[in-house]
């Protein structure tokens, strides 16, 4: 997704070079998704069916819907999650029906964080968290290649140490 970067950087002239997530989160929600409607069509539907009658089994049929409508969710949600590094600061972008657009600058960063859960780990994924002095410019990136997760908490890192060192 990126092109035209010096160096792997992401960053290019004035304009910035926005990278996406990577598919593996939207793989990972998606299966958690089919894994909790599933139990709910056997709450809703099959158990009431067998023991009340085949007429409650209908109740089936919500949660199904709901996991279908959930699915195309996921996927508009993850298409609207980017990032990109500039030279003075980190811009994160996400939301389809309320856009929000997070501008970290390096030398407020006080902690970057590297996370990862059982359910990520197992997915290969991991998370950056950015933590700043103001708590409304906390910050962080979702589904991450760990490798990648890695390499951006060593730059964030770095540039955070560069900035702040002259102020």
């Amino acid at each position: 997704m990126e092109t035209g970067s010096p160096a792997g950087t992401g960053v290019a002239g004035d304009e910035p070079v926005w990278r996406g997530l990577p598919p593996g989160l939207l793989r990972m929600r998606r299966l958690l998704l089919v894994v909790w409607a599933g139990v709910a069509v056997l709450l809703a539907g099959v158990l009431p069916g067998l023991l009340a009658g085949p007429a409650w089994a209908a109740c089936a049929l919500l949660p199904a819907a709901l996991a279908a409508w959930g699915w195309r969710l996921l996927g508009r949600n993850w298409r609207s999650w980017r990032y990109a590094e500039r030279a003075d600061d980190l811009l994160i972008s996400r939301g389809v029906l309320w856009r929000e657009e997070t501008v970290v600058p390096y030398g407020r960063m006080q902690l970057v964080e590297v996370t990862s859960g059982p359910v990520e780990r197992y997915f290969g994924l991991a998370g950056v968290q950015l933590h700043t002095a103001a708590a409304a410019t906390d910050a962080a990136i979702p589904g991450l290649d760990p490798a990648e997760a890695e390499r951006l908490r060593d730059r964030l890192t770095e540039l955070g140490g560069a900035r702040s060192a002259g102020l």
